[in-house]
């Protein structure tokens, strides 16, 4: 079962990194990691991130997506958008980023807004989507990326 585990995580992440490359104008890295809790003999401990090449049902991984201006003009308009696999669970507040709003998709991609401002229509009115609902997060640059910048921004997810 960890093998079959593994692999699928293993190919989410590449369906992650094609995704993130269809702009001819950016040069984007996907990396899946966990994080290792090492304990010495006097009781201290240390995290690490290490890669996730084997991933266990309710371990969280951490994708850090490292994007760069590969152009020769800065680069206006930049979104990164990143699904969501149906084995993943997105971890609520985990999106992070340095200049873009973070938006969040319940509907495949087709649509996207802010965490506040997701609704599902129920009848008799609407509700916020749980966490678990999200299909994919997009983070909308609030600047241009300069020619040869690179940027980075993470999210954590749980495996169901």
């Amino acid at each position: 079962m960890i093998g079959r585990i593994s692999t699928t995580l293993l190919a989410l992440f590449a369906i992650s990194s094609l995704a993130e490359a269809q702009d001819p104008y950016l040069d984007v890295t996907t990396t899946v990691q966990k994080q290792e809790v090492t304990t010495t003999a006097d009781g201290a401990q240390s995290v690490r991130l290490v890669p996730a090449e084997t991933v266990v049902p309710g371990e969280t991984v951490i994708y850090t997506i490292t994007f760069r201006n590969i152009s020769d003009e800065s680069a206006e308009n930049v979104v990164i958008t990143n699904p969501l696999a149906a084995e993943l669970t997105y971890v609520d507040g985990s999106a992070t980023s340095d200049g873009a709003d973070v938006q969040f998709s319940i509907d495949g991609g087709a649509t996207f807004a802010t965490r506040s401002d997701l609704v599902i229509d129920v009848e008799g009115g609407a509700r916020a989507p749980e966490v678990k609902e999200f299909t994919h997060i997009r983070w909308v640059m609030q600047e241009e990326l300069a020619a040869g910048a690179q940027n980075v921004v993470r999210f954590a997810a749980v495996l169901d």
